[in-house]
């Protein structure tokens, strides 16, 4: 390990695992219909609305309703400060995996603890 300690530090926002999907399928840049991102990211309707309407709150992502006929469409798109903190989030997890501190080494099966003991 390094003398030097890592400082580590991660946007809440984004370390959501489904924020992280939502902005991660916005990332290409076209704007995105509510069903589509649901199929994308694989959420429910409650928590697909609940995430996005986060982002859309710390101003990640934009949010346009419209009309299209008789039914309501909802699309979302990436805004620039969503970009910014999705490539900052990457670029924290590179350095984490890049750096010295931050090796992943793998537990070999013989040096694992065996916590399959049924209790009794």
């Amino acid at each position: 390990m390094s003398d030097r300690a890592l400082a580590i530090h991660f946007d809440e926002m984004i370390s959501s695992p489904a924020r992280l999907a939502i902005l991660a399928t916005l990332a290409p840049g076209a704007s995105v219909r509510f069903t589509e991102l649901k199929r994308e990211t694989g959420l429910a309707d409650g928590n697909l609305h609940v995430q996005t309407g986060k982002l859309a709150d710390a101003g990640y992502i934009a949010v346009r309703k419209a009309m299209r006929g008789k039914r309501s469409v909802t699309e979302f798109r990436l805004t620039e400060l969503g970009l910014e903190r999705l490539r900052i989030h990457v670029r924290t997890l590179q350095a984490v995996l890049e750096s010295e501190s931050g090796v992943i080494r793998p537990v070999l099966a013989a040096e694992r603890e065996d916590d399959s003991e049924v209790w009794s």
